[in-house]
């Protein structure tokens, strides 16, 4: 078997796919990685399906030995990434040999980076998935000594690069209505939507406390709610009026009133926004939503599309004498436009 074993690790790291979507009637939300989009972008720079699972690390990486040769790619939250001494491109792919050791530090924006293998990660599967679902008792954390099995892997291509949608210093976020929207008063939408927001301590993988100056966010007769089916991007109020966003890996029912639902291509800029990030909300209509939300499929489709060669700096690739620089040669005196000379 080929991998990865982890040598050292942040305490916030497991492995993530897609996640089990389906199973809100059992009560198993759908979990999964933060943010998604690092998943696609990881699959695209290995040339391999997006569902296939990576390790996610929350705000701190590792230090992993390779077993065997593996191709790897980095994605999401940009961390330093040296292997053996050599520093590494992230949002890129690169190949590791047997022996050799990838040390990853720090989040130097962003809170979730991604580790890819090729073939991706191969543990087993609990209840169709393998993203480890802490609340629900799913898998546990990344842990040192821990093996990530890599998976058949049907490609060779490395070097390459992608550029990174940037979601990591906050932005916008756009929310449709849903079903208790109308409790909260047309005032309060507006205000809602005309406030800037930055996140705050209170942020896992289950939601993300916004904090604002100002009063709460109460809704009409909010005391009366009933417990009822919650979904990742419904924004919750507290009694207090103070809104969470609710994340992948949140409860399946809740009776706290829903002002309206983040478009789910909107999730990653709430994911990887640092504390303090400033975070905005744009009412959008359900069309609207819709047609962005298909833009955004479309996009992921067209990643690998956009992947182009990494190029590396000559003074630092170890192996540069086993690369054909040279394919011909030719005389430095000769007329290159004389007939009969060599082109």
């Amino acid at each position: 078997m080929n991998g990865l074993r982890i040598m050292r690790i942040g305490p916030a790291a497991s492995v993530q796919d897609m996640g089990r979507p389906g199973l809100l009637g059992q009560g198993v939300s759908q979990g999964g990685a933060a943010d998604t989009l690092a998943l696609a972008e990881g699959a695209a720079l290995l040339r391999q399906d997006p569902g296939l699972a990576a390790l996610e690390m929350g705000g701190m990486g590792g230090e992993f030995e390779a077993i065997g040769p593996v191709r790897i790619a980095l994605t999401g939250a940009p961390m330093a990434a040296v292997l053996d001494g050599e520093s590494l491109a992230w949002n890129a792919s690169h190949q590791m040999e047997a022996g050799q050791r990838l040390t990853i530090g720090a989040a130097r924006a962003g809170v979730y980076g991604y580790l890819h293998l090729g073939g991706g990660i191969a543990t087993e599967p609990l209840l169709g998935a393998r993203a480890v679902h802490l609340m629900a008792g799913l898998g546990r954390a990344a842990a040192v000594g821990d093996l990530l099995p890599a998976g058949p892997d049907q490609n060779s291509e490395t070097g390459l690069v992608l550029a990174a949608e940037e979601r990591f210093q906050g932005g916008e976020l756009r929310i449709i209505e849903s079903f208790q929207s109308h409790l909260f008063a047309a005032a309060v939408r507006r205000r809602f939507a005309a406030v800037a927001f930055s996140r705050g301590s209170r942020a896992n993988r289950m939601g993300v406390e916004m904090v604002s100056e100002g009063e709460g966010f109460a809704a009409e007769g909010q005391l009366n709610i009933l417990s009822e089916v919650i979904l990742p991007g419904d924004v919750q109020m507290t009694g207090e009026g103070k809104p969470f966003v609710l994340m992948r890996e949140c409860q399946t029912t809740g009776g706290y009133p829903r002002i309206g639902t983040v478009l789910p291509c909107d999730l990653p800029r709430v994911a990887q926004a640092q504390a303090g990030a400033v975070l905005r909300f744009r009412w959008v209509s359900l069309e609207d939503g819709l047609e962005i939300q298909a833009k955004h499929e479309n996009t992921l489709k067209s990643l690998p599309a956009a992947c182009h060669p990494l190029v590396r700096d000559p003074a630092a690739v170890r192996d540069l004498l086993s690369y054909q620089l040279i394919s011909g040669a030719v005389s430095a005196e000769a007329d290159p436009f004389a007939a009969g000379e060599n082109p």
